[in-house]
């Protein structure tokens, strides 16, 4: 039975949210981002700049190459790229078009302008304020929330203009009524015209990027690495694509991808083995797309009540979902996809955020595999039972529980890991 036309609007709406460009790992990015606005607001060259941000934001920014830099890292890479060579008017894909006499201004800024970075104050998980100024001039620009909402911009100690940090201004209502049922009946029934442009995109960029990792000298070569010891089996490639697109896009690769739940590397594990698996399978193109819809949702709705940033991996959400998908694809209605998900859970749900780097790839490539297993397990006809460790009775209350755990459970490890990392 087809989903209402309310309840298609709403999630049609959220996939386009979502389901957006971004060059680069989205946090670094994002502190472009707020850089270059600042730069465009003041109106003229900074003579200093101070960037204040939360922890999280300190831990996922402060190892990962900031594309376009000439492979720079950290925090005072990702501001000077933004106000040094940024485009604001390009949000996530703000440093995309630096070029050779940009990179030598990024350099220059480094050199001459002094950047303090200062951690924030309060318990705001995601907070990104940057400040710059010139003589007696000033501007200020914080993001909140996620990575593009502007809650603040100031010139000179006047606001221009003010947002509510805790509302995410840049995206749409429905995110706590996201179930399985409802993600899995839009999925199979939903007009596709609304989302398919994001879908487009998502195929081309994303598989892009993974045959980059694939080919190209990036990272840790996780993807490679699979593919070399292990063969050329679905399953195997399945991961690879995945983590072949992390390997690349965490050491810098500035080609874009389509990012999920904020994340590209969310996005691109949602996403490559879904694809792989339907082409594997000779499904046809609108069934590629209905399983990306599905495995889209569902990495949303499991990492909806985990948050943008934690201590917990976020890829597990899309890896678990990616399995989901696939057992779709290859038949699997209601009851294989509760399982797989659940299954899936129960195995990977301890993964650690530890920032991001090219480690990334390999927990993907986990992720994905539990995803796979626990689909395997229902096709054999072995399961987890509620009771077992953290998992629940019935898909939404284990997914209720994993977020549970993200988002209360894991605040003093996120704490510990950044102490960890943070430490001379």
């Amino acid at each position: 039975m087809p989903v209402s036309p309310e309840l298609s609007g709403r999630y049609a709406a959220i996939l386009n949210a979502e389901l957006v460009p971004a060059m680069g790992c989205t946090e670094p990015i994002s502190i472009a981002y707020a850089a270059a606005k600042a730069r465009e607001v003041l109106g003229c060259a900074p003579e200093r700049a101070e960037l204040i941000v939360s922890n999280n934001i300190i831990k996922n920014v402060k190892s990962v190459v900031v594309p376009n830099t000439g492979g720079l890292k950290g925090l005072e890479a990702a501001v000077a790229a933004g106000a040094a060579a940024g485009n604001a008017s390009r949000v996530l894909e703000v440093i995309s078009s630096v070029d050779d006499e940009g990179r030598r201004a990024i350099a220059e800024f480094l050199n001459d302008v002094p950047i303090r970075v200062t951690p924030a104050d309060g318990d705001e998980v995601f907070d990104i304020l940057v400040d710059l100024r010139a003589g007696e001039d000033s501007a200020r620009v914080r993001i909140t929330s996620c990575h593009t909402n502007i809650v603040l911009i100031e010139k000179n100690g006047t606001p221009l203009y003010e947002g509510d940090p805790q509302t995410d201004e840049s995206h749409p209502e429905g995110y706590d009524e996201l179930n399985v049922r409802d993600i899995l009946e839009y999925a199979e029934t939903c007009c596709l015209d609304p989302v398919r442009d994001a879908l487009e995109r998502q195929i081309a960029y994303n598989t892009a990027i993974s045959e980059e990792g694939l080919t190209g000298r990036w990272g840790a070569a996780v993807g490679k690495t699979l593919l070399a010891m292990y063969g050329d089996d679905v399953m195997i490639r399945a991961r690879a694509a995945a983590a072949a697109g992390s390997d690349a896009r965490m050491s810098g690769c500035d080609k874009p991808v389509i990012i999920n739940s904020g994340s590209g590397n969310q996005g691109m594990t949602a996403s490559l083995p879904v694809i792989v698996y339907a082409h594997e399978l000779g499904k046809s193109h609108e069934e590629l797309l209905r399983g990306l819809v599905l495995s889209n949702l569902l990495t949303i709705h499991l990492k909806t009540g985990i948050g943008r940033l934690s201590a917990y991996c976020g890829a597990v959400c899309a890896g678990c979902a990616s399995g989901a998908a696939i057992a779709w694809l290859n038949g699997g209605g209601y009851a294989e996809i509760t399982h797989t998900l659940v299954n899936s859970l129960a195995v990977v749900s301890g993964i650690i955020c530890d920032g991001a780097k090219p480690s990334c790839a390999a927990k993907i490539a986990s992720a994905v595999d539990a995803g796979l297993l626990g689909w395997q397990m229902y096709c054999h006809g072995t399961q987890f039972y509620g009771g077992d460790g953290i998992v629940k009775k019935g898909v939404e209350e284990t997914i209720r529980t994993v977020g549970r755990l993200g988002r209360e459970g894991m605040r003093d490890t996120d704490r510990e890991i950044i102490l960890i990392m943070t430490e001379s």
